[in-house]
């Protein structure tokens, strides 16, 4: 069954959904008003069954509502479908992922699906593209006792966001020819964690240029992450 195809449910919904879909929501967050944000039901939650949690951080280049749903059903939701696990994707509050705003309104919203949903905090996964890769070294570097796992795709990384993410596994995803954002400063970002002994693994795309990532890359990053979790 293609993913979503018939399990996907689109609405704006008063209460948090509980039935499997995908959903369009929207939460008011003092101080920095409505996010907007697609969530993911899978199909065999259960309140007793504790699932992982993905949040998933959108690039650059729209300003509509649901941005962050359709990063989700297009890369995210597929990617990791195997996972079975809630997936949120918000639209970012202000602009950048790596302002106060934004990171005010992910907390909140992270807070709420947390509070709503039985997770998993063993298994909280940060992904995005881009902008959004550039997301996820802030939010896991300034929050590595909430996140698990990180999967920054086509990203440029802050100056000390490698290090401090300390142990937290780092699957680093970047394309040889990116015309965006340039590839040797991450592939060396990846030799320099590695060497100080950090949980780190670097997939150079060949062939493709920074638009042109596509859903294979971040599966074999899932199945890395999952294998570092296992090990535990």
């Amino acid at each position: 069954m293609h993913w979503l195809l018939t399990t996907v449910l689109l609405n704006t919904l008063a209460q948090p959904p509980i039935q499997p879909g995908l959903y369009n929501r929207t939460l008011d967050v003092d101080g920095v008003g409505n996010v907007t944000y697609g969530i993911f039901i899978p199909n065999n939650y259960a309140p007793e069954n504790p699932r992982p949690l993905v949040l998933a951080l959108h690039p650059g280049g729209s300003t509509g509502a649901y941005y962050g749903t359709q990063f989700l059903r297009s890369i995210v939701g597929p990617a990791l479908q195997e996972w079975e696990a809630i997936i949120v994707a918000p639209d970012v509050p202000d602009r950048r992922w790596i302002n106060a705003v934004s990171e005010q309104g992910v907390l909140a919203l992270l807070s709420e699906v947390m509070d709503r949903y039985t997770i998993d905090t063993e298994r909280i996964l940060i992904t995005g593209f881009s902008m959004g890769g550039r997301g996820t070294w802030h939010l896991a570097s300034r929050h590595p006792n909430l996140f698990t796992a990180a999967i920054p795709m086509a990203a440029r990384s802050g100056r000390d966001d490698a290090r401090l993410v300390g142990d937290m596994p780092v699957f680093i995803i970047h394309a040889r020819d990116d015309e965006v954002i340039p590839f040797e400063p991450a592939e060396q970002l990846a030799q320099d964690m590695d060497s100080r002994g950090q949980t780190v693994s670097f997939l150079p795309l060949d062939g493709v240029g920074h638009f042109r990532m596509g859903v294979p890359p971040l599966r074999e990053a899932g199945d890395w992450v999952l294998n570092r979790w296992a090990e535990r």
